[in-house]
């Protein structure tokens, strides 16, 4: 894809808002950024959020589940990168859903379909790219929700099927970043905690993504 002149927005977490970078420009979005001048990038990510919302909100990351940000991304949009879902499996008690649910902001599925039905309202002649998490350290402990016990693939597979249902193009991060912090070597070398990158882990991001923006 040919970025000049073209509005590209992130919807994110943590990781998009550039947590564990040492300073924001060393973040991958901020790379990004300066890479393609020719383009303007804004950043929505918002630290500890998560797609779907709580019924209950107990922090105040849950002020600010994502289709709660729509409305900020101006209407001429050109690109959407959603990055989210690690927050899902990672705290709060929201069910993860099945396919063919009904619409809802309070299931993980049907919060995410909801998510881009709202998205293609709001930039109606924008790309979306739905983005997969990256790999976590400890990511194979269960999340226990009210229906059913989950892991983080658990959510990468819904993160997919969703984007299958969407015929959207997926960013997968989970397979093809190069980051595994279940591996020590990766831990050390590319993260501050085993899931927020650190500057070399923004750069591999950058590094990954900046390819795939050429094969849309």
């Amino acid at each position: 894809m040919d970025l000049k002149g073209l509005k590209v927005a992130f919807l994110g977490d943590s990781i998009a808002e550039g947590t564990g970078a040492s300073v924001p420009e060393r973040s991958f979005v901020s790379l990004f950024a300066a890479a393609h001048p020719e383009a303007t990038v804004n950043n929505f990510s918002i630290g500890g959020t998560k797609i779907a919302a709580q019924q209950v909100v107990r922090q105040d990351w849950d002020k600010n589940p994502f289709f709660l940000r729509v409305e900020k991304l101006d209407t001429d949009t050109d690109l959407i990168f959603v990055m989210g879902g690690t927050n899902d499996f990672g705290h709060g008690d929201v069910p993860i859903g099945r396919r063919g649910e009904t619409i809802n902001n309070y299931s993980f599925y049907g919060a995410y379909i909801a998510l881009i039905v709202s998205l293609k309202a709001r930039c109606p002649d924008a790309q979306i790219v739905v983005s997969t998490p990256l790999h976590r350290h400890g990511e194979d402990f269960i999340a226990n929700r009210p229906d059913g016990k989950w892991t983080l693939k658990d959510y990468v597979s819904a993160i997919k099927d969703v984007a299958e249902y969407c015929s959207l193009p997926v960013f997968d991060l989970w397979a093809t970043s190069g980051i595994q912090p279940n591996f020590h070597a990766d831990y050390v070398k590319y993260t501050v905690d085993g899931c927020h990158p650190n500057d070399v882990g923004h750069k591999k991001i950058f590094e990954v993504l900046d390819k795939y923006i050429k094969t849309l």
